[in-house]
């Protein structure tokens, strides 16, 4: 079943000039392998469309349950230069979050 990551899953963000930083924390340690599956680089790149220029690198931090995401040219040139209304990518994290992953209703139940 298709859900919004924000059911598994809160991030925060932050950015330096061009580039925006996005990390995704899994709300339980069970949910950190599908944040490995389903958070990818390339769907977190077709998620956010022509937003992010460059290319998106991803970074798996297992012991924290979090992924962090760097994407590159994703602020039309940061805060100083950028006419865009959020150049700074506060709100970046929230609008991942809105991404549509795939899981199995066993991921979700409560184990003992």
């Amino acid at each position: 079943m298709k859900i919004p990551l924000a059911r598994i899953a809160h991030a925060r963000s932050g950015d330096k000039g061009d580039t925006a930083n996005i990390g995704v924390i899994a709300y339980q340690e069970r949910y950190y392998p599908i944040l490995v599956r389903e958070v990818t680089a390339e769907r977190v790149k077709r998620h956010f469309g022509d937003l992010v220029q460059g290319e998106v690198e991803r970074y798996e931090l297992p012991n924290l349950g979090a992924l962090n995401l760097v994407l590159r040219r994703a602020l039309r040139g940061g805060g100083t230069v950028s006419l865009r209304v959020d150049a700074q990518g506060k709100t970046l994290g929230a609008a991942l979050l809105r991404m549509e992953i795939e899981v199995g209703e066993h991921e979700l139940e409560e184990g003992p």
